[in-house]
Parts: C-alpha cells; sequence; structure tokens
C-alpha cells in the first residue's frame, strides 16, 4: 500500500510541476497564469490570498493525492497570481497606477480571452475569494460556479482595517520582516499551526514563512491596498446563480465573514462547510477536508473522481457507489463528520 501511496504522490507532482508560466499583458498590467493539464478541459482559475501564490495557497490541495486527481482529471488548471505576487517577480514601478479591486477582476476577463476560454469554474481564498466573487457578479456568464475558502464580501470590520494598515506601515518602512510575516501567518493558519512557545511551528508554516521571503514588499503592499479599500458587495450575492460551495476553518479571523456571506447567498445554490480546529487557509492546512465536499459539489455538473488505485478503499462518493438519495445536501453534515456543514433548502 504504501509502495501505491508513493507512486501516486510522484505522478500528482510531475503533473503539479510541469505547468507553463504565461505573462498576460492587461489593461492595468502584467499578469502570470501557470497552466497545468489538458487545455480541451474545462478551466478552473485560482486565485490566492494576500502575498501568497499558487505554490504557497494551493500546493498542499494540489500534492493531496485523492483531491489531485478529482481536479486534475476534470479540469485544466489556471494559477492566476495577483500582480507581482508571482515567483521570482519584480518590484512594480511606484509610478504605475494602483489596481483597485474592480480592476484586479476585469484583469481575469482578460486572462480567460487571451486563452479563449468561456465559463469556468473558479477558486479563491479569503482575498482572492473576494477577487473572484467579484469577477462573478460583473461577468456572470463566464463563471460556471465558485469555491470559496475563508472569503470576505463585506467591508473591512474596525480590527481588519487596523491590522491592514498596520500591515502597510511595515511593508512600506521594513518590507517582508519577521512582524510583517507574524501577521500574515496569523490570518493564513491556526494557532495549533504557528506553534507557541511549548509546541514547535509546524512544517507547513515554516515553508509558508520561507516562500514569504520571496515576495517583493512593494508588490504585497499595492495588493494589500486593494483589498483595505473594497466595497462591500454584500447585495449583490443573491444575484449570483452560479453554485457556490465556501469553505471556512473554525479558527479563521473571518469565520464570521464567512456565515454572514452564506446567509446572503441564494440558499438553493449554496452550502458552507466549516472545518474544524483549522484558519483561513484550509487548502494548505487540512486540504483533506475539502475532497469529499468537492465530489458532492462537482457531481452536480457530471464530474467525478476516477478511482485509480485498485488496492485502495473506494470513495464513498464513487458514482457507482452512491443511491440519489446520498446527494441530497441534507444528507452532507452527516457524511461530513466532523466537518460541520450548513445547507439551507427553500420549502
Amino acid at each position: 500500500m504504501a509502495e501505491s501511496n508513493d507512486s501516486v504522490f510522484v505522478d500528482v507532482e510531475k503533473i503539479y510541476l510541469g505547468g507553463k508560466e504565461h505573462h498576460v499583458r492587461t489593461g492595468c498590467g502584467s499578469v502570470s497564469v501557470i497552466v497545468y493539464g489538458d487545455q480541451d478541459k474545462p478551466a478552473l482559475i485560482t486565485y490566492p490570498d494576500l502575498a501568497l501564490n499558487y505554490m504557497s495557497c494551493f500546493q498542499g490541495l494540489f500534492f493531496c493525492p485523492e483531491a489531485a486527481s478529482l481536479l486534475v482529471h476534470n479540469f485544466c488548471i489556471y494559477h492566476i497570481s495577483p500582480p507581482g505576487h508571482e515567483l521570482g517577480a519584480a518590484p512594480i514601478s511606484p509610478d504605475d497606477p494602483l489596481p483597485s479591486v474592480d480592476d484586479l477582476a476585469d484583469q481575469i476577463i482578460e486572462v480567460l480571452n487571451y486563452f479563449g476560454l468561456g465559463a469556468v469554474m473558479c477558486m479563491g481564498v479569503t482575498a482572492g475569494a473576494y477577487i473572484l466573487t467579484l469577477f462573478a457578479m460583473k461577468y456572470r456568464q463566464r463563471v460556471l460556479g465558485l469555491i470559496l475558502v475563508s472569503p470576505l464580501c463585506k467591508t473591512p470590520s474596525w480590527t481588519e482595517w487596523l491590522y491592514n494598515k498596520v500591515m502597510s506601515n511595515l511593508l512600506y518602512f521594513y518590507g517582508m520582516c519577521g512582524l510583517l510575516k507574524e501577521f500574515l501567518l496569523q490570518r493564513y493558519f491556526s494557532k495549533d499551526v504557528r506553534g507557541s512557545a511549548e509546541v514547535p511551528e509546524s512544517d507547513i508554516a515554516q515553508a509558508c514563512r520561507g516562500l514569504l521571503d520571496e515576495r517583493q514588499g512593494i508588490n504585497v503592499l499595492r495588493f494589500l491596498q486593494a483589498i483595505n479599500q473594497r466595497p462591500d458587495i454584500t447585495s449583490g450575492l443573491k444575484k449570483l446563480r452560479c453554485r457556490t460551495l465556501v469553505f471556512v476553518g473554525d479558527n479563521s479571523p473571518f469565520h464570521s465573514e464567512a456565515l454572514h456571506m452564506i446567509t446572503k447567498l441564494d440558499r438553493r445554490y449554496s452550502a458552507l462547510v466549516e472545518v474544524q480546529a483549522c484558519g483561513s487557509m484550509v487548502t494548505e492546512e487540512q486540504p483533506h477536508a475539502m475532497l469529499i465536499p468537492m465530489e458532492y459539489f462537482f457531481m452536480g455538473y457530471g464530474l467525478y473522481r476516477p478511482c485509480q488505485l485498485s488496492d485502495s478503499p473506494r470513495s464513498p462518493l464513487s458514482p457507482s457507489c452512491i443511491s440519489p438519495e446520498l446527494l441530497s445536501p441534507e444528507s452532507m453534515g452527516l457524511k461530513l463528520k466532523p466537518i460541520k456543514t450548513r445547507v439551507s433548502l427553500e420549502g
């Protein structure tokens, strides 16, 4: 069994590291897009949180063999980086105009047009989830579905605004300093992952800290300023007609924001999964918790995860193993313990 698992990991790694980077020129600057997989397949676009890119925000999910097989089997992946957040990015000139969140959402439509894509599946984390939700509101015909991890939809709370101002000052005067990285790790991860005097910092947090060293402070500051000036988009959520799956860690600083958001989405098309003992970045901290909810979600589009290993247990959600009743949202709470799932149905 161990040999079999190792071979899957290697295969997934080859797929993941075999992507090709494209630099797409848009109306508000160049944007890096890493493309993985068969471009004839439906498109899944990702957008990371503040100061992150595909390596630091989605690597855990794509290195989880079952999740990777589900995603890579069904989609061609387009990892979009916020401007200047890609690996090896140079500092953006201070003379370049600051982008707004609307500019960043409009960049995405230019990326889709560049690759000749129609309607796409979207996956975003926190700030990236906000940008993709805004994109879905502006370009409804181009979005098949939304997978949002610890999303934002309101203007910053006083607490978040204050944190963001402190981080802005640190970035302006000191760049990617140690204190700034501590603020960011608190944003991303639960206390258990970050460690303490008694508990050492986890490998996940250490790896993220190392990847943050590669960011240019001025580039992170520009994205942070855009996000800190974001408008409240709550009123537009009810008009979304694409299916929406929301994940949030119950230790996330944005937990209450996700709960607010799910009440404003059309309840016929949305579901919330709360992941226990997890921070904001579920994709890195507990990616396995995303697997079964995503399988349910993709089944609504006729997609599925292949059973590649003959000696691995079949997923309880493999199409040949399920009865139609199990696909009803009411059953999700039973299937997802210890993950709490909230789904409301009309009537």
